[in-house]
């Protein structure tokens, strides 16, 4: 079942993003890695700033999480992560397609390069890496990144986007 997660189940969306980031831990830049993934702090500025939470639930059990946030004219996939031991069950492909089903906005997504399991996930759900220069307008305009992080990064537009969604 997928549903909107509520305050009372903040501390168990987080063990699932930090249980599922642990795959990050060698993958991705030391300077950019962080332990928690999602601390306590971080997680509340992420919910202060609009983000808000769907969870796919199995046998009454939060197994997967995604992190959406409408920013002027799109959304953002935030976060998107599934419990280490449920992976490859559909469940990240579950939370996106209801995603996308529900969205009348253009979806844009943030990702770092090296993780290419990722970048390959929403490619086959239809999303496609945008060129450099579309990713550093992009992410200028709707993300607060670090220099850092936006040159180790990608961003992937869904249908809507390149379908004629001009970056002004």
């Amino acid at each position: 079942m997928i549903r909107p997660c509520t305050s009372s189940e903040f501390q168990t969306v987080r063990e699932v993003i930090n249980d599922a980031a642990m795959a990050y831990k060698d993958t991705i830049p030391p300077q950019l890695y962080r332990e928690p993934w999602m601390s306590e702090q971080y997680f509340e500025e992420e919910i202060s700033r609009g983000v808000q939470f769907l969870g796919f639930e199995e046998n009454q059990s939060l197994v997967g999480v995604m992190g959406v946030q409408d920013v002027k004219d799109v959304t953002l996939i935030r976060h998107s992560y599934v419990r280490t031991s449920q992976r490859g069950k559909g469940i990240g492909g579950a939370l996106l397609n209801h995603h996308i089903a529900h969205s009348s906005r253009p979806i844009l997504v943030g990702c770092l390069k090296a993780m290419t399991w990722a970048i390959s996930f929403y490619q086959k759900h239809g999303f496609t890496l945008v060129s450099d220069a579309q990713r550093d307008e992009l992410r200028a305009r709707y993300w607060n990144l670090s220099s850092e992080h936006v040159k180790n990064s990608v961003v992937l537009a869904d249908r809507k986007w390149l379908a004629g969604y001009e970056v002004v």
